[in-house]
């Protein structure tokens, strides 16, 4: 029977069709998991699903066949056909997660056993694979008594610090794999680089890349949902027997550490099993005690986390090492192009209703633009993170490299030009009172700000440049140099009266639209209507309502009137803010 079955894709974007595959799956004891391929079988008969599987990446999924199929080669058909999917979209290399019952199917396939729990078990296909990374691994091997720390990091706090500190104690050569996968509020390569630096001064501790063998989404998806399900336990076991067949004794390490976990149920679960599998395959596991602060509070990335989605940086600096700190500026940076982003209604910009006065200019695309900026925030704060202020060239080289990655994202749209280089100047200025004195003070903020500006040159031919030229209003440029005196005076104080205010991001916007000389206005529309734009600022702000702003954002709509630099300043008024908050 199952020779004469069709084999197709269904759309799991259609409600109906997701709906049919999840009960399927849910009487054959599966959940739907995300999809990005999904192929069914139907009865030839009444339609109904009686085979399913489907692609996630690089991984096989949802794998189920209708117990009167089983035994029929359906599930090898099934397979064969994921395979063949995957490999049109050039995935060459497959892994799955399934039943220990179907491991002989998938070995008949081409497919070796990676990790076995009792109820699944881990598998891939290909010609290399694992081996290409425990190849990597055996290259860092050193002899002795070694250790093994795996983390995340998210971010690098001094918890993480004293861990590692406290193992390489313990052992000859500690390894420190960062977890690859990018599913944190800070990016892997930026969770890596901030072990590698807060690692630099313990001389055997070895800093190991990622991977996806390594809590990973293949291997242990639960830890970044961070909620315990029925299949948690076996997705930690699963990943720690990985640990013990493959990297431990790639790395010949004898012991991995831990640091216990009081708050988070997942890895509390993790540690606990850890403390039995490893030993069973006659490893040692260490559990350090969290480090906690002078208050007796546990020092976690979590903490710090919720610090900078509050917009505090000094509650943050006290539980990262100085290494950390050119990070913390630099989320802080992409937090506020976000919460201005996010502010709705606008008028004239892009937001979460439309996209303002700009046809070449949409959300996703303005968020596409911070993701891409996030790292060259993260690279203004080193470069300004020393003892003395970096050269003129060096910070306009940093931006114009920001900017070109910016214009390749977007298509050659300026979506956060002027952002760049305040936001910039600031962070720079910012990472350079933090390693010099240890706080930012407003007023020193500002003088270091005026001083990184003192030596740029204006740009030669630019829309804000012509504006400048044409009217003799102070361009961004000239507003830096200056130390933006509004911002500390004005706008700065405005936003800080407001805290608790639900429109409080609406009211300092037009706070800076009623006395900013908005050179992007100036460009787009003249210096009448510019000035036009501040009365009706200062008029909204006196006689706020929800209902006229979207009125005035109608009417700067019809008009291609953007108050851009207005944008830009609210970002950096939220963003001083969080600096000195």
């Amino acid at each position: 029977m199952s020779d004469n079955i069709e084999i197709t894709t269904i759309p799991l974007t259609i409600g109906r069709f997701a709906r049919e595959v999840e009960a399927f799956l849910n009487n054959n004891g599966l959940r739907l998991d995300t999809l990005d391929l999904c192929l069914v079988a139907r009865h030839p008969e009444n339609d109904h699903i009686i085979a399913c599987g489907g692609l996630s990446g690089d991984t096989i999924k949802c794998l189920a066949v209708d117990a009167t199929l089983r035994g029929t080669g359906m599930m090898q058909r099934l397979i064969s056909d994921l395979i063949s999917h995957a490999s049109n979209l050039g995935r060459q290399q497959l892994k799955v997660f399934t039943k220990p019952e179907n491991a002989d199917i998938f070995t008949s396939l081409g497919f070796r056993m990676l990790a076995a729990a009792p109820k699944a078990i881990f598998m891939e296909n290909g010609i290399d694979g694992i081996q290409r990374y425990k190849r990597h691994l055996t290259q860092l091997r050193r002899e002795g008594r070694n250790g093994l720390i795996v983390m995340n990091a998210n971010p690098f706090t001094i918890g993480h610090q004293a861990l590692i500190s406290f193992a390489a104690q313990q052992v000859d050569t500690l390894y420190v794999i960062a977890v690859a996968e990018d599913a944190s509020d800070f990016s892997a390569d930026e969770r890596l680089r901030m072990i590698q630096d807060g690692c630099a001064e313990i001389g055997n501790a070895v800093v190991v890349e990622g991977s996806e063998y390594a809590i990973s989404a293949h291997t242990f998806p639960t830890y970044f949902l961070k909620q315990l399900s029925d299949a948690t336990d076996t997705q930690i076991a699963l990943d720690l027997d990985l640990c013990a067949r493959h990297i431990m004794p790639a790395l010949n390490a004898s012991v991995r550490f831990v640091g216990s976990e009081p708050a988070d149920p997942v890895t509390a679960r993790y540690v606990e099993l850890m403390n039995i599998i490893l030993p069973q395959n006659g490893f040692k596991v260490t559990v350090m005690p969290r480090v906690a602060d002078s208050d007796g509070n546990t020092i976690s990335a979590t903490r710090v986390r919720k610090a900078l989605t509050d917009g505090r940086l000094i509650p943050a600096l006290s539980l990262t090492p100085k290494t950390t700190w050119p990070s913390l500026l630099g989320q802080l940076a992409a937090s506020a192009l976000l919460n201005e982003l996010d502010t709705t209604p606008k008028p004239g910009l892009v937001d979460q209703a439309d996209c303002g006065a700009h046809s070449d200019m949409d959300l996703p695309l303005m968020y596409l633009s911070i993701k891409t900026l996030r790292p060259h925030f993260t690279d203004m704060a080193r470069l300004g993170f020393a003892s003395t202020l970096p050269a003129s060239d060096d910070v306009i080289k940093t931006g114009i490299r920001a900017e070109h990655d910016m214009m390749q994202a977007t298509g050659g749209v300026n979506t956060h030009r002027g952002a760049i280089f305040s936001l910039g100047l600031t962070t720079i200025a910012a990472a350079h009172l933090l390693h010099t004195q240890e706080q930012i003070c407003p007023d020193k903020l500002q003088m270091t700000i005026a001083a990184l500006a003192e030596h740029i040159h204006p740009a030669t031919d630019s829309h804000g440049q012509r504006a400048v030229k044409a009217t003799g209003v102070d361009g961004a440029l000239a507003t830096a140099q200056k130390g933006y005196p509004m911002l500390f005076t004005q706008w700065l104080p405005t936003y800080q009266s407001l805290a608790g205010d639900n429109y409080r991001c609406h009211r300092t916007l037009l706070s800076i639209m009623s006395s900013l000389d908005d050179t992007n206005i100036i460009h787009r529309v003249g210096p009448d209507a510019a000035r036009q734009v501040k009365r009706q600022a200062k008029q909204l702000l006196d006689g706020f309502s929800l209902n006229a702003l979207r009125e005035l954002n109608r009417e700067y709509i019809a008009q291609n009137i953007s108050p851009g630099g207005a944008a830009d300043m609210l970002a950096m008024t939220i963003y001083v803010n969080s600096l000195i908050n």
